[in-house]
């Protein structure tokens, strides 16, 4: 049984996804029970597809604008991604990941495998993150842009070598953390 209490939830704002205001209790190391405030932004699960085509030796990224990059210091706000997207009701993450493979992309993945699974930022959000490899065939007449026009998306596909991904990487040129694991991940391994 868990010794945290929750004491109160304050909603601070319910636009998009939640966002709360919690009090909560816990006992210290010593026993001593301290109450906190914490803000949480209760965010869906996630995925995040890393596309490898092993033939050819490359590596399909995204490149799209990300506000909050923008409003925290990128210059433009465009960030090179892995593929990824937050996990709809009654969908799995791996039914996520292809999904969202299919909207942003236009590909289609073949041996999507996970990898790991991981809280995004567990210290503000409830996101729980799913990390995937999935094999995709790279064509040198596919669209370079997708995604869907619905939801304001214009997405640019980015691909990279193996050694150009690796360089990239050690220069510490990819901003996006569950990139950079994916990454580090495949890197790992080859």
């Amino acid at each position: 049984m868990s010794t945290i209490q929750i004491l109160n939830k304050e909603t601070l704002s319910d636009k998009k996804y939640p966002l709360k205001y919690i009090t909560f209790e816990k006992p210290g190391e010593d026993g001593t029970f301290h109450n906190l405030q914490k803000e949480v932004y209760f965010r869906p699960d996630a995925v995040a597809v890393l596309l490898i085509d092993e033939k050819q030796k490359k590596l399909l990224l995204t490149k799209q604008f990300r506000l909050a990059a923008f409003l925290n210091g990128s210059d433009s706000g465009y960030v090179i991604e892995a593929c990824a997207g937050l996990i709809d009701d009654n969908e799995t993450p791996e039914q996520t990941a292809l999904r969202e493979v299919e909207e942003e992309t236009g590909y289609h993945v073949s041996e999507l495998e996970k990898i790991a699974g991981a809280y995004s930022s567990p210290s503000g959000t409830t996101e729980f993150l799913h990390l995937f490899t999935g094999k995709y065939t790279s064509d040198k007449n596919h669209e370079k842009t997708k995604g869907l026009k619905e939801e304001g998306e214009s997405i640019e596909l980015f691909e990279l070598s193996f050694e150009e991904a690796r360089e990239k990487l050690k220069q510490g040129e990819f901003k996006d953390i569950k990139t950079i694991l994916l990454l580090q991940h495949f890197f790992m391994e080859h």
